[in-house]
């Protein structure tokens, strides 16, 4: 019996080895997902950027990630307030970060007329 499970074991093995399981509900790696996320709030002075990780992402455990500024990668809930402060913050200042960058048309120089 065990010459014949031998080379079945061994084409098993080979077939698994080379076709990658897919994941469930996405192609994310694990490392682009948060494992967990912290309960306590971080303050929000630190932080430079957000972007959502959630299960619709292939993710389990939905979360907000937060960049500091000195860009680590901070991983919270996205259901609690203080999380919601943080992003309504960082969107309020990236709105005004735009508008100081386009300036009204009447502030632009306007060309001379050469023919003078």
């Amino acid at each position: 019996m065990a010459p014949r499970v031998t080379p079945l074991l061994a084409f098993s093995l080979l077939v698994l080895w080379t076709f990658p399981a897919p994941t469930l509900g996405g192609a994310n790696d694990a490392e682009d997902c948060c494992l967990s996320v912290t309960q306590r709030p971080i303050p929000g002075n630190i932080v430079k950027a957000f972007r959502y990780l959630l299960n619709e992402d292939g993710c389990r455990v939905p979360a907000v990630v937060f960049t500091t500024l000195r860009g680590y990668q901070l991983c919270a809930p996205p259901d609690q307030p203080w999380v919601d402060r943080i992003i309504r913050r960082l969107k309020k200042s990236s709105a005004k970060a735009s508008l100081t960058l386009l300036s009204p048309a009447s502030a632009l120089p306007t060309p001379r007329d050469s023919s003078s």
